[in-house]
């Protein structure tokens, strides 16, 4: 049985993820791989990262794959359809069969299924292919509808979804993710050329038991499952043991949601000599001193705060269920102890106004995080943000063409406003922040203030054109 993992990410192709030159190892097919290995199927990965689709072609003529397994998401999904049609070309390939799987699918199967795919394996994927691949092989002992998580186009009955993928209950039974699969060494490499330190990311969760609108749940859903933080020392001993990095980058939409659990990881980590640096993500409201002692203890140098807005309208219009103020002293508390604090910004979500961008302003100087980052609010098919803005879509894309991200909706103002809005923040944030040093700063200072007037008076501008 001949098995091939890739997720058709091809840094070479992309000007902006090369500007920004923070690639992360593909997780997902990296723990389907360990579970297949696990169940006997040896398998191959094509981590395209730092390869081509040149090359990723080349392989699945030499290795001529019974089941090539894709994972897909928004940034993935073109290049996905490009691999889906260049299978489906190749005579030598007529008998490969296509899973795809990843945030992206869920959403979309039939479009997916329409454009070549043979199967969509919907939420968590280890046991949905290790089955499938059993299904293809001949030995799996029911029929293809007894597959959990499996959408596929039946001949005469058309789009077939079946039963959801149970949710696994105990992480700890699922083998580490098969890092030694990759070229960890490209990774480390690209980061410590671009940023000076090296990095390696790990999950340690499943889920979010949050509500916010904007955020997909598509695969892992609306739950909070975790490995036990001894596991979880497992693996960062076998990494430290096995390669040589500088960092840990934990990719939980929420490290700091278990308190309890936070104080046992701090014990691990300590008690068996394991700090490492690491950042990770979390939210003011599941923060406190306490919390911020045992991250810094475990080896934390960088938290990452949600906010999203500087405005409470907004971010109750968002059901994020987190208060600016506590935002703020979070942020302040952290780097108070030493750590860097950083933030996450969106502009342009439904029913934001000018007020609410200043708002945002006044939120990032007040908080003063180390670095944040700001996006235009975009809505993904499955998610309330979708659900409440597609009667206002200003795009028709074609779907083969475009992703999510393309998609545009009637807002308070045009697309440009935002792009002008996005400029305005970041010149009068780092403003504020070169007020620190008046002196050494006093070029940068004026160059900032000139920029963040313009950004206002094309800002003022596009508020006078007809909203899109």
């Amino acid at each position: 049985m001949r098995i091939l993992l890739t997720h058709g990410y091809f840094i070479e192709e992309d000007p902006k993820e090369q500007a920004i030159m923070r690639p992360y190892v593909p997780l997902g097919i990296l723990y389907i791989s360990a579970y297949l290995e696990q169940n006997g199927y040896d398998n191959v990965v094509f981590d395209s990262t730092f390869s081509s689709f040149s090359k990723l072609c080349a392989q699945l003529q030499e290795q001529r794959p019974d089941v090539v397994g894709i994972y897909t998401n928004l940034m993935t999904k073109l290049n996905v359809l490009r691999i889906i049609t260049y299978i489906k070309s190749q005579p030598e390939l007529q008998h490969t069969r296509i899973v795809l799987g990843g945030p992206e699918v869920r959403n979309h199967a039939i479009k997916f299924l329409e454009h070549g795919a043979d199967f969509i394996a919907s939420g968590e994927g280890e046991q949905t292919m290790l089955e499938l691949v059993q299904f293809v092989e001949g030995t799996f002992t029911g029929t293809l509808t007894d597959i959990e998580g499996v959408s596929f186009l039946d001949p005469e009955k058309g789009l077939q979804q079946n039963k959801e993928r149970t949710k696994v209950k105990n992480l700890d039974v699922l083998p580490m993710p098969n890092r030694r699969k990759v070229n960890l060494s490209l990774y480390f490499d690209a980061w410590k050329g671009r940023h000076g330190t090296s990095t390696v990311s790990i999950s340690t969760m499943r889920g979010c038991p949050y509500s916010c609108k904007w955020c997909s749940r598509a695969v892992y859903g609306q739950s909070y499952r975790r490995r036990t933080p001894a596991k979880v020392a497992d693996e960062i001993e076998y990494i430290k043991t096995n390669y040589n990095v500088d960092s840990l980058w934990f990719v939980d939409d929420v490290f700091t949601v278990s308190h309890q659990w936070l104080e046992q990881f701090t014990n691990e980590m300590t008690s068996r000599n394991l700090v490492t640096p690491f950042e990770c993500i979390t939210r003011a409201d599941r923060m406190n001193e306490e919390v911020i002692i045992n991250l810094k203890k475990s080896g934390c140098f960088r938290v990452w705060i949600g906010a999203e807005s500087g405005s409470q309208k907004i971010i109750d219009l968002m059901d994020r269920r987190v208060e600016v103020e506590q935002v703020q002293q979070m942020i302040q508390l952290a780097r108070k102890h030493g750590m860097q604090a950083g933030t996450f910004i969106m502009v342009g979500y439904p029913g934001e106004t000018k007020e609410d961008i200043y708002a945002t302003v006044q939120h990032l100087k007040n908080a003063d995080p180390d670095l944040f980052t700001i996006t235009v609010a975009y809505p993904i098919k499955g998610t309330p943000l979708y659900a409440e803005v597609e009667d206002r879509f200003v795009t028709n894309l074609p779907w083969e063409s475009s992703t999510d991200r393309d998609i545009d909706f009637a807002r308070t103002y045009n697309r440009k406003y935002y792009d002008y809005a996005i400029q305005m923040i970041n010149y009068e944030v780092n403003y504020h922040k070169a007020l620190k040093k008046p002196v050494a700063n006093l070029f940068k200072l004026t160059k900032l203030k000139l920029r963040s007037t313009l950004a206002k008076g094309h800002m003022w501008m596009e508020e006078r054109r007809k909203a899109v």
